[in-house]
């Protein structure tokens, strides 16, 4: 129903999840269901979509139970998006807590390689950055860097750019100079080349705010003309946009203030 949905609301690709996100065994994708998936795909004119996986992985963790749990998961996600014909999945590398922050980077590079090992599917590993809450990794761009660079298959690998996240871990999005300002620093950091979909969300929270906090566009401390910016910005105008705004009866407007931005 996922591609359906997307297409009442107005977009052009979607995001989803193909388990539930805060648990629980997922249902196995059969070919029946995959036939019915791609249908629904062409009925609805989508062309790409993405997964996010469960919210409770973490490749930083000290224990093993739960690191062992998150390296299979996300192998099982990227499999399971390869059957669905998704373009790419995106989740958030984890706490260090009970570790310094290299420890849990070093982690992290080795989970990945793990979740890599013997994979021939075709949807991607995309990290998507944190906001820097607490002992979160993977709220710089020089972490992310680090994480892609030291991997032992670098191309199978994408970046999410969650806009809320960036702006409460300091990176300025409000202004047209500052997402140039921004969006050049992750090109010479981590590679405009490495950046696969941007999460378009504007911050409850001021700057440097270091919460996960995501608000309507417009409407939060980034500001309609940051994101207009963001649309308009040359290096961008092939990128995937997903919105993750609240749910309620202003959320058809944040997909209005991102076309008008557009004309």
């Amino acid at each position: 129903m996922a591609p359906a949905r997307a297409s009442e609301f107005g977009g052009t690709i979607f995001q989803m999840f193909s388990r539930p996100p805060q648990g629980g065994k997922p249902k196995p994708i059969t070919s029946v269901e995959t036939d019915l998936f791609n249908n629904a795909m062409k009925e609805a004119k989508m062309e790409r979509f993405y997964i996010h996986a469960p919210y409770f992985v973490n490749l930083a963790s000290t224990d093993n139970r739960i690191y062992h749990s998150s390296i299979s998961i996300l192998r099982e996600e990227l499999e399971r998006g390869s059957l669905l014909g998704c373009k790419g999945m995106m989740f958030h590398p984890g706490s260090a807590k009970g570790s310094t922050k290299e420890e849990a980077h070093a982690r992290v590079v080795v989970g990945i390689n793990e979740i890599l090992k013997g994979y021939t599917g075709s949807c991607l590993l995309i990290i998507e950055n944190a906001a820097g809450a607490g002992e979160i990794v993977g709220d710089t761009f020089e972490s992310l860097a680090f994480f892609i660079e030291s991997a032992s298959e670098p191309k199978k690998i994408g970046v999410c750019l969650d806009t809320q996240h960036a702006f409460a871990s300091g990176y300025d999005l409000r202004t047209k100079d500052a997402v140039k300002d921004t969006l050049h620093k992750f090109d010479q950091i981590v590679g405009l080349e490495n950046l696969v979909v941007i999460h378009t969300n504007d911050s409850k929270i001021p700057f440097e705010g270091r919460k996960d906090r995501h608000e309507h566009l417009g409407k939060g401390h980034i500001g309609s003309d940051g994101f207009c910016a963001l649309v308009k910005h040359e290096a961008l105008a092939d990128m995937d946009f997903i919105l993750e705004t609240p749910q309620d009866e202003f959320r058809g407007e944040d997909l209005k203030i991102l076309e008008k931005c557009q004309k």
